[in-house]
């Protein structure tokens, strides 16, 4: 039986969230649509059913549930003048509750590429429309509901490496913590899971995932969509940080087909970062997480379609290049945008791979600071992100620890950040410091540091160590496609010699444009570039920059 009444929101914006069309406005959205009768009980949408159109109730009423192998439980209503839909039906990914109508009606069925028509043509209605969706997933990530379930331990690196996948990729999901939850077990039998085969991903209610890769479970959740070879884009980002993300903005709403290519979620290295603080018009600040999922959901509006898939190389011969996929599949465009970011560089330790996941972290959100609340930690780093990450932490943390190289943070770090973590008790700066070793069993336990100029060492009993130290850029799948500096990053337009040009075989008589590489019409931006300002907000300058010179190259 479906429970009788929805379950309570947590934002109180219901209006927004719900919102109830006046005449004019139901006139015009029913106008992109056709009329059908329905009946109590009549399934419309099912989780898993792709390309999802958006129901406008004209008279009865329809409900959103969430099945379960237990019971159903019903999430909202839609009556008279309501519509269906959320961030879903502007990706085309596959829908997560069911959609049943409660009484005998008449509902409008809207297809999903005329809501993206509209949304992207009236004004009044796009406003609606983008903002309950919005709202709607904001609620269902709050509130854990959505078609899947993760059983793990909070001990479990993969668990923790599943969570911030489904986090980062902003899906809704249901964690059971085996450690925890009196329940768990009737949950294990039902699917004939034991404990040695978590963490567990259950699709649907009805897939069973025993500690599956990040692909599984995009594969399971339907992220990637079909690819057309044969089709040629006019435009392939690779990379979904700020810098491609704003490329694919302003490519797909000046009329180009897009194509973004990521690894892992949205966001980049700064989808990492707890709190941006300094970035132009949120005096406020903002999470990383949400700066890349709301650009992520601007990109879906414009009709722009992303794959999460590994880039294995760039064919650079011939007008048009080719990028190969890790299954093997071939994607031709006539411009590219690298945009693929930098990695922290990694603690040169003995078994520093033991602990990653399981005490050694490179991001600090949410969800890492749930695993450390109360006790002390430790952030490796002198840049803003490990000043973020400091701070975050210790809103929540025991101490912690800022361990810098150098002699201070002046050199490195933002005034503001500095003066925030001077004024926060519970941060110690400690200067020309390094960690010398790890030690734990399966997780870590022990940290040992060295003041670099007394050569002193000490050992604590610290279980979280955050690494945010300098980067390292994401460039070996380039195959020396194009001309790199000495550290591996990419150079472009002024920063190329003619040398170096005629080296590469510049085959034009102009030179590379302002952010343009050894290869006419491949761009890069962000933090992957030769000479990048490790800043947000000079990522997402680049990256619409980069569309300016693209369209040239089209003209060309």
């Amino acid at each position: 039986m479906t429970d009788p009444t929805p379950i309570p929101l947590t934002a109180s914006r219901t209006e927004q969230i719900f919102p109830i069309l006046n005449s004019a406005q139901a006139q015009r959205l029913v106008a992109q649509g056709h009329a059908r009768s329905v009946h109590a009980g009549d399934v419309l949408v099912e989780p898993g059913d792709p390309e999802v159109p958006i129901f406008v109730v004209i008279s009865g009423e329809l409900e959103a549930v969430r099945p379960s192998f237990v019971q159903e439980t019903l999430i909202t209503t839609f009556g008279l003048g309501q519509f269906t839909g959320e961030v879903n039906t502007l990706s085309g990914r596959r829908a997560i509750a069911r959609i049943r109508a409660r009484q005998d009606g008449e509902i409008v069925e809207i297809a999903r590429g005329k809501v993206l028509a509209l949304v992207q043509t009236d004004a009044e209605l796009s406003e609606i429309l983008m903002r309950a969706f919005i709202l709607r997933r904001a609620e269902m990530l709050q509130q854990g509901i959505g078609d899947v379930t993760l059983v793990g331990s909070s001990y479990s690196a993969d668990t923790l490496r599943i969570k911030e996948f489904l986090t980062r990729n902003g899906h809704p999901y249901t964690y059971i913590d085996l450690d925890q939850d009196s329940a768990v077990q009737s949950l294990l039998e039902h699917f004939h899971i034991t404990a040695a085969e978590t963490p567990v991903v259950i699709c649907r209610g009805e897939t069973v995932l025993r500690n599956p890769t990040n692909r599984e479970i995009a594969g399971c959740l339907g992220f990637n969509e079909e690819i057309d070879e044969i089709r040629v884009r006019d435009l392939v980002i690779v990379g979904a940080g700020p810098a491609g993300l704003a490329a694919a903005v302003y490519g797909a709403s000046e009329g180009l087909d897009v194509l973004l290519l990521e690894t892992y979620s949205p966001g980049g290295q700064a989808g990492s970062s707890s709190k941006i603080e300094n970035y132009l018009g949120f005096p406020t600040g903002i999470s990383g997480n949400e700066l890349a999922g709301r650009a992520y959901t601007q990109a879906q509006k414009f009709g722009v379609q992303m794959l999460l898939t590994k880039v294995n190389g760039l064919a650079c011969d011939g007008k048009r290049y080719t990028i190969v996929l890790e299954d093997g599949t071939s994607i031709v465009s006539k411009t590219t945008v690298i945009a693929s970011g930098a990695s922290y560089r990694k603690l040169p330790i003995h078994d520093l791979s033991r602990f990653e996941g399981a005490g050694v972290y490179y991001g600090a959100t949410f969800v890492e600071a749930q695993l450390c609340s109360g006790e002390e930690v430790i952030v490796v780093g002198g840049g803003n992100s490990a000043g973020q990450a400091a701070v975050f932490l210790a809103q929540n943390t025991k101490h912690s620890y800022l361990l810098v190289r150098g002699s201070g943070l002046a050199d490195s770090m933002s005034t503001y950040l500095i003066r925030r973590i001077e004024q926060t008790p519970n941060i110690t700066l400690l200067s020309n410091t390094e960690i010398v070793g790890l030690e734990g069993g399966n997780r870590l336990e022990q940290v040992k540091w060295r003041n670099n100029l007394t050569g002193d060492e000490e050992s604590k009993t610290i279980a979280h160590v955050f690494v945010m130290t300098g980067a390292e850029p994401n460039t070996g799948w380039l195959s020396r496609c194009v001309v790199l500096d000495a550290k591996g990053f990419i150079k472009t337009g002024p920063e190329l010699s003619q040398e170096e040009l005629i080296e590469a075989r510049w085959p034009l008589a102009r030179r590379p444009y302002l952010l343009e590489t050894s290869l006419p019409g491949v761009f890069a931006a962000g933090d992957v570039r030769a000479g990048n300002v490790k800043r947000v907000a000079s990522a997402v300058g680049e990256g619409s920059i980069a569309i300016s010179f693209v369209h040239q190259v089209l003209k060309e």
